[in-house]
């Protein structure tokens, strides 16, 4: 019997996850479409079925204590997955997305962030393994992510003050319209970004603050390298479908943040108290899906009476900043230097 840290079963998991990519792109979604809600939901529970399928063989193969690690791995990014959702929509609308290509921007930020998360795993897995006091330094951004929740949770999201957005603008030129799917195009002899490669460029980048979060989280209930990679990979990969699924809905919950926010604390408690007690991952597994459920029960039954949601602000702010940004492009394009793409 091979180990969870067998390189086959490395290898097998990362073929295994770009031969799903690739079918997704070049298969099922070949022709950009807008997703319909019918269509997310079908591919959320394909996702989701097929994570537990996996987490059933983890079961089968190394017994259930990696399994319960790798449930409640999952749930935790998964939970997480969800506040990406809400500032994907606010850039979607920053920039005035087509529903028809917002499907391929998130499949190359999805594509993008499992290399950027497969990084940061293995090296948090190594400083662990090297020095164990760096569990202590995780567990404290994990309290002070959660605090900043609390605090900011109705904090609203300004795309247009982001450092890479702006060096973006600054130095890459680029044309004020989209053409079509395409992420960069030829005129004149150079190549021009269009507003889809800075839109996918924004999402990255995002996406580096997110792991921040999510990668130490997942340390505090496993130390194992390939259940944290493939609970945060299985989370990731159903991350399009959800964010369509609840895209309309993620507005109303307006708890969220404040469960995200237990959850949070709760695994940088876990954390910090590792060399006095153990948290038993049963428990660990309960008290993250009562937080969790509990948000959701909570933005539901007793929604708060404001006039407009976080949301709403920042559509409403993403659409009167989108114009005049746009027209702030064009005028400075022509001063650019041509630049290729690397």
């Amino acid at each position: 019997m091979e180990s969870l840290g067998s390189p086959v079963l490395w290898c097998g998991f990362t073929a295994f996850v770009l031969v799903m990519l690739a079918l997704d792109l070049g298969v099922f979604h070949r022709q950009a479409h807008a997703v319909g809600w019918r269509e997310a939901l079908g591919w959320s529970v394909f996702w989701i079925a097929l994570a537990l399928v996996f987490n059933l063989g983890i079961f089968f193969y190394a017994g259930a204590q990696p399994a319960l690690e790798f449930l409640a791995g999952y749930l935790i990014e998964k939970s997480l997955s969800v506040d990406n959702i809400f500032v994907f929509l606010v850039i979607f609308s920053y920039f005035a997305v087509p529903a028809a290509y917002q499907h391929r921007v998130l499949f190359y930020g999805i594509l993008g962030a499992l290399i950027m998360r497969a990084v940061f795993i293995l090296l948090g897995a190594a400083l662990l393994e090297a020095f164990h006091w760096t569990i202590y330094v995780f567990g404290g951004i994990l309290l002070i992510t959660a605090v900043k929740l609390l605090v900011h949770r109705d904090e609203t999201v300004h795309p247009e003050r982001n450092v890479v957005v702006r060096l973006f603008r600054r130095f890459v030129p680029a044309i004020a319209e989209y053409r079509g799917p395409r992420f960069l195009i030829s005129e004149g002899g150079r190549w021009l970004a269009t507003p889809l490669l800075l839109v996918l460029v924004t999402i990255e980048a995002t996406d580096v603050v997110f792991a921040v979060d999510s990668i130490p989280a997942i340390f505090a209930v496993t130390r194992d390298p390939f259940i944290v990679y493939t609970s945060n990979i299985f989370a990731i990969l159903g991350l399009r479908a959800l964010f369509f699924l609840l895209a309309g809905a993620i507005g109303k919950l307006s708890y969220l943040k404040t469960g995200l926010a237990a959850v949070l604390a709760f695994v940088g408690v876990k954390m910090m108290l590792v060399d006095f007690y153990k948290v038993p991952i049963a428990v660990s597994l309960g008290v993250i899906a009562l937080c969790i459920g509990a948000a959701a029960a909570a933005s539901l039954l007793w929604p708060p009476k404001t006039a407009e949601s976080p949301l709403d602000a920042a559509k409403n702010s993403a659409g009167s900043a989108n114009s005049s940004s746009r027209e702030t492009q064009a005028e400075s394009r022509s001063a650019r230097p041509s630049r290729m793409p690397d």
